[in-house]
């Protein structure tokens, strides 16, 4: 029987509404004009890297770090940027 061959690359991707606390990842994609400028301006462009800071009490909103600007958003909004975990963070696991 043959050994099943798992793409790691597929497991370690996301979005930072998938981060857990302490996480941190490289944003690979933003759906198009899905985020408010306000946003861009603050660093959550593809190829910065994002941790997640801390969730609130609710879930909801969760607060990242992106380049060293702190953020909180919602997690509808964070479900869409599409992450790649570091290597940093797939070792912690």
């Amino acid at each position: 029987m043959p050994l099943l061959k798992i793409n790691l690359n597929k497991i370690l991707d996301g979005t930072v509404a998938h981060l857990k606390r302490g996480q941190k990842a490289i944003i690979k994609e933003i759906a198009d004009g899905a985020l408010p400028i306000k946003l861009l301006e603050l660093g959550c462009l593809p190829g910065n890297s994002v941790e997640l800071v801390q969730v609130a009490p609710l879930n909801d909103p969760i607060y990242i770090n992106v380049n060293g600007s702190h953020i909180a958003i919602r997690r509808a909004m964070a479900a869409l940027i599409q992450v790649t975990l570091t290597e940093e963070a797939q070792t912690e696991q």
